[in-house]
């Protein structure tokens, strides 16, 4: 082995636990399958991405699954015709779902990713990309600027000093 990445192998399964799967009613055959899959891909140059319809398994299987991936991310299309959702987002008629993300890999450390944004905006560019982007909500009072003012201070108003 000389270091260098050649080849990566991608391992792409979709709605795992459908009625169409033979094995959608093994739950605890499939979480093993699982589980035997995450130590091959660990330790091999490769990746995993599966997918499962929530509303097909029970919500206690699905917590296990969730458990177990390394990052979780979920994805919801947007209604067509949500005013209220209108309201609240900047660019709303371009939008075509939202993405979000509840889990991330956090992989032989001891520091926990913080997000800038855990929520991002799905748009369709001209048919033949998909652009992410961190979602915007348009501010509280209608005004172009902060709804809450522009202190960032966590101690309120007060000037003094603390020392350590």
């Amino acid at each position: 082995y000389d270091g260098n990445i050649t080849c990566a192998g991608r391992i792409a399964i979709q709605s795992l636990c459908a009625p169409q799967c033979e094995f959608s009613n093994m739950e605890w055959d499939i979480l093993s399958f699982i589980r035997s899959l995450k130590g091959l891909v660990r330790s091999s140059n490769a990746v995993a991405f599966m997918t499962f319809p929530p509303s097909l398994v029970s919500p206690s299987f699905s917590k296990r699954l969730q458990h177990l991936a390394d990052t979780l991310l979920s994805v919801r299309a947007i209604p067509d015709e949500d005013k209220e959702l209108a309201k609240l987002l900047t660019g709303y008629q371009d939008m075509v779902g939202l993405l979000s993300v509840h889990k991330v890999a956090r992989i032989n450390t001891q520091v926990p990713v913080i997000l800038e944004a855990s929520t991002f905006s799905i748009k369709l560019q001209k048919r033949r990309s998909l652009v992410l982007e961190c979602l915007n909500q348009a501010p509280v009072d209608g005004s172009s600027g902060s709804s809450y003012g522009s202190s960032s201070s966590c101690s309120g108003s007060s000037k003094t000093h603390i020392d350590f």
